[in-house]
């Protein structure tokens, strides 16, 4: 892919970018609330594309993968905020969804029509 990151190097980014260019990180409640925000931008774009609604105005379609990175980029400073390892965190809840879901999919009629 060339453009390869990982977690740790993106939380260890985003919190340089925050330090430097954005001064401080907003508080906890407040990057909550942009995170829900930013959600909806991305559900806006994804119901438009793939839903049953249309775009308007020729918005951009281009735009789902910085919504996207955007939807990252506020979980990430959470991430840092609350001492969360994301890397950490996303492996350990694969691990979890593998021990109990492990037979639940592969059961499951309606993934297999």
């Amino acid at each position: 892919m060339g453009n390869e990151i990982t977690l740790q190097a993106a939380q260890e980014k985003v919190d340089n970018w925050i330090k430097t260019v954005g001064v401080k990180y907003f508080s906890e409640l407040t990057n909550l609330g942009i995170l829900m925000e930013e959600v909806g931008e991305l559900s806006r774009i994804m119901v438009r594309k793939f839903g049953d609604q249309s775009f308007k105005n020729k918005e951009e379609e281009a735009l789902l993968a910085d919504e996207m990175a955007d939807v990252l980029f506020v979980l990430i400073c959470l991430a840092n905020q609350t001492g969360i390892d994301l890397a950490t965190a996303l492996e350990k809840n694969i691990q979890k969804k593998s021990l109990r879901d492990a037979s639940r999919h592969q059961n499951n009629e309606k993934l297999h029509r």
